[in-house]
């Protein structure tokens, strides 16, 4: 392959983790599994070993993925926070044991083998025996001050009997009862369903306010300790001990082995009654005993050396289709959708499965009232992976692709060499409830109390067509019709009307751009200043802007082109909405072409809110130390990030009060 599409596949690879690691760490909504995640990264590991030259400080091989949102304050970890390589068979295992004993050049040693919880990481830090900070795992190196929300986790002690300080690290998860229990409650509520347990706490561990995070009634589980003051402990099964006694709940389906057959039992035995456990995990966690050794063997950039997670193979189920139906999304996209005889599968009742595009049918050569082998990739998405075809009978349906829109009958295109049929009616009724819930999304104008049902009432009643409707709409129209109340109306039209304070970035962002994610709108925010002078810029004045492509330079036209888009800027202006940025937010762009990174507890100001004020007076912050960085602006306690840093001559170390400085 020429070296020049080695690196667009490096950019690629690069691209597509980055967009998944947002999908699972920050939205808590993968839409791939780790299998398909691991795959990804396992190919880009390959091509930067084998061509270095593409390798960078910032790749997300070299790094944990962050769960970093800046709605919270960030604390450095003492030990930074990892994350495990993964192996997907027991001939994996055998490698890592192999190159184990290799680098300790013995052969006769300890494995604990413990159930993976697949929840939450949470770093609890302990000083004279009293609770001080509950962190997120963040980027590995700081997390999020979760520590309000943990505290109503019954299985975290606010106290215990240990002196020193003290990391002690777990993980935090939803039990199937009241997985269950919620969703029936958001269900009752007309809201959108956790798609499983793992989302569920995740979301609810962040939640603003520890009431509402108390109803949820997580639950915790601790493994290990990430630092310990007197630093006593020889082997991790004494930890395990030692935390027990100290109140802390662990995993008793834990235990010690020697050998790679007894692993491989082990391992064995719970993938098939994992679902009858009252939490979800998704394999097996392995780690050498000895704390002497696990110092010895180290760590790459991200993962430890010592200990490897053996993830389950995803269940796998024969069910029949039933029929083929279409959903159209926000930009026009036709999914086909297959509606399955309900079947059991992953500890869940399955009726539906993606079936992605029209190519990838006619790939498995499916027919309806086929028999077929569905697999919940990951625990996370229903996927066709095999049609059956020796037990079809004669009475099965070839498919065909519907020619016009299912819902607004419009004639439906599709795009010489794309796989996707759309909709282009940029009118129609289901493209308008997806386009309304992304513009009332929390980054976007972020209209609380306008969710998916309601907008679905109002869509469909004729009272909404588009975003300006919001704005002219009486909503005391809705007082005639049952389950709307006085408070929730004036409650609804007090959101609509403070969005139109939201910054121009947002709701640039919000407009629904094919393409423009939140951070494209920024950096067109920044250098055009103003809707107009974006809406007038021509192709070329686009693609002079480093992070925009053509792809994304010829959206932005086409979007501007279209009359009817043209015409919702217009009216959106008459209703005052913020479609320039204001003076007092740009700042003067006096930082504009640096890049800073944060490092410590700030002490006037949040990390959220120091962020804000460098992106917009131009600056970039980075989450990661590279070359690239111009200033580290240094807190209280900082971590690992200092050192690093002062390795780097380039790397000015200034305080926030310098910061601001550079700003007058």
């Amino acid at each position: 392959m020429e070296k020049s599409k080695i690196k667009d596949r490096v950019k690629q690879l690069k691209k597509e983790i980055g967009f998944h690691n947002r999908k699972y760490y920050i939205e808590n909504r993968p839409i791939i599994s780790d299998y398909e995640y691991d795959q990804l990264m396992s190919e880009l590991l390959d091509l930067e070993k084998k061509f270095p030259e593409f390798a960078t400080e910032d790749s997300p091989t070299q790094r944990v993925g962050s769960d970093l949102t800046n709605q919270f304050a960030s604390i450095p970890h003492i030990v930074p926070m990892q994350s495990l390589s993964n192996a997907y068979s027991f001939e994996e295992i055998a490698d890592f044991i192999n190159r184990v004993e290799k680098n300790l050049n013995q052969k006769t040693f300890d494995f604990v083998i413990e159930q993976k919880i697949d929840g939450v990481s949470i770093n609890l830090f302990y000083e004279n025996g009293i609770l001080q900070h509950a962190l997120t795992r963040g980027n590995g190196s700081v997390g999020e001050d979760i520590t309000q929300n943990a505290k109503t986790i019954i299985d975290i002690p606010l106290t215990i009997n240990y002196q020193k300080k003290i990391e002690i690290r777990g993980e935090i998860y939803l039990s199937h009862q009241e997985f269950e229990k919620l969703n029936r409650q958001k269900q009752e509520n007309g809201k959108s369903l956790f798609a499983n347990p793992r989302n569920a706490a995740a979301g609810s561990i962040k939640l603003k306010f520890s009431k509402y995070a108390a109803k949820r009634h997580l639950n915790a589980i601790f493994y290990g300790i990430g630092f310990a003051e007197n630093n006593e402990f020889s082997s991790h099964y004494e930890i395990l001990e030692f935390l027990r006694k100290q109140g802390f709940m662990t995993n008793s389906n834990t235990k010690k082995y020697k050998s790679l057959a007894k692993i491989k039992l082990f391992c064995n035995e719970w993938e098939k009654k994992r679902f009858d456990l009252p939490f979800d995990i998704d394999g097996m966690v392995i780690k050498v005993n000895l704390l002497k050794f696990q110092k010895k063997l180290g760590s790459t950039a991200k993962s430890p050396r010592w200990a490897v997670a053996y993830k389950f193979k995803a269940e796998e189920a024969i069910t029949k289709l039933k029929s083929i139906e279409f959903q159209v999304g926000r930009t026009g996209a036709i999914t086909p959708v297959a509606k399955l005889e309900s079947v059991k599968i992953a500890g869940s009742i399955v009726s539906n499965a993606t079936l992605h595009n029209e190519d990838e049918i006619k790939r498995l050569k499916l027919k309806i009232g086929d028999y077929v082998k569905l697999v919940k990739s990951g625990d996370i998405i229903p996927k066709i992976i095999e049609i059956l075809s020796q037990k079809r009978d004669g009475s099965e349906k070839n498919f065909e692709m519907i020619t016009k829109c299912p819902v607004c009958d419009t004639k439906l295109v599709r795009k010489a060499e794309k796989a996707i049929w759309r909709c282009p009616n940029i009118s129609c009724p289901a493209q308008i409830k997806r386009n309304l819930e992304h513009f009332a999304s929390r980054d976007a104008m972020n209209i609380e109390g306008l969710g998916i049902s309601i907008i679905a009432f109002l869509v469909e009643n004729n009272f909404i067509k588009n975003f300006a409707d919001l704005y002219k709409f009486d909503f005391n129209t809705l007082k005639s019709f049952d389950g709307f109340e006085e408070k929730s109306i004036r409650n609804l039209e007090k959101a609509i009307e403070k969005s139109k304070t939201i910054p121009f970035e947002r709701l640039l962002f919000g407009l629904g751009i094919r393409f423009v994610g939140s951070k494209i709108a920024r950096i067109l925010a920044e250098h055009f200043g103003s809707i107009e002078n974006l809406r007038h810029s021509s192709f070329d004045n686009l693609i002079e802007i480093p992070e925009i492509g053509e792809k994304i330079a010829q959206s932005i036209i086409e979007y501007f082109n279209d009359e009817k888009n043209a015409h919702l800027i217009d009216e959106l202006q008459k209703f005052g909405l913020q479609f320039e940025v204001k003076k007092n937010e740009m700042n003067e762009q006096k930082l504009a072409g640096l890049k800073f990174l944060i490092t410590g507890t700030l002490l006037n100001y949040s990390r959220s809110e120091i962020k804000n004020i460098i992106l917009t007076s131009g600056g970039n912050v980075s989450s990661a130390i590279s070359k690239k960085i111009n200033y580290l602006i240094l807190g209280e306690n900082p971590g690992s990030k200092l050192k690093k840093a002062e390795k780097i001559k380039t790397i000015k170390i200034i305080s926030e009060e310098d910061l601001l400085k550079m700003l007058k």
